[in-house]
């Protein structure tokens, strides 16, 4: 069995009892005329793991996702996790030390801080913010099966899916 797999990108999970393999979102994800369900293949640009330049108070990043922890840990060692790749990046932010916030605290502001993580993805990469553009009105869900039920929707518990809900509502600044 293997017992740490959280270097690896979401659609490079390998078949370990119940967990899926590479191509396995195919059996899953909807991608039609209504609906972008899982951020895979096509929409891979979507995920917060996507490599693309983003900014957050001052810093440049690999990733929204390496904002977004950075955004955890105390400033002085946020320098560190700017050239940091996504694969190795979780190992990574376990390093350094956390902001004191009480878990409470976090999550009253971490929405915020996602929201403005991804604002600043697609202003400041012209491409991807077209993309987003071009997804029209489509429903935007961040279908996964590593159970986050929270920023997105796991496929057998479900999910509040916020990832996709502040995409959507960043798509409707720019209409």
């Amino acid at each position: 069995m293997i017992d740490d797999m959280s270097g690896l990108l979401f659609n490079e999970v390998p078949v370990v009892g119940e967990f899926y393999k590479f191509g396995d979102w195919k059996l899953y994800a909807v991608h039609d005329e209504n609906n972008i369900k899982g951020f895979f293949g096509d929409y891979r640009w979507l995920s917060n793991f996507h490599e693309c330049q983003v900014y957050f108070e001052g810093l440049l990043y690999s990733s929204s996702e390496a904002a977004y922890q950075a955004a955890k840990i105390e400033v002085d060692y946020r320098h560190h996790l700017q050239k940091v790749k996504v694969a190795k990046t979780k190992s990574e932010w376990k390093k350094h030390p956390k902001i004191d916030d009480s878990p409470e605290e976090w999550n009253a502001r971490k929405y915020d801080v996602m929201s403005v993580i991804l604002f600043e993805k697609f202003y400041r990469n012209k491409e991807l913010r077209q993309k987003l553009m071009d997804t029209g009105d489509k429903y935007l869900e961040e279908l996964n099966h590593w159970k986050d039920q929270d920023w997105g929707v796991d496929i057998k518990l479900g999910g509040k899916n916020y990832l996709g809900k502040i995409l959507m509502k960043i798509r409707d600044y720019w209409k």
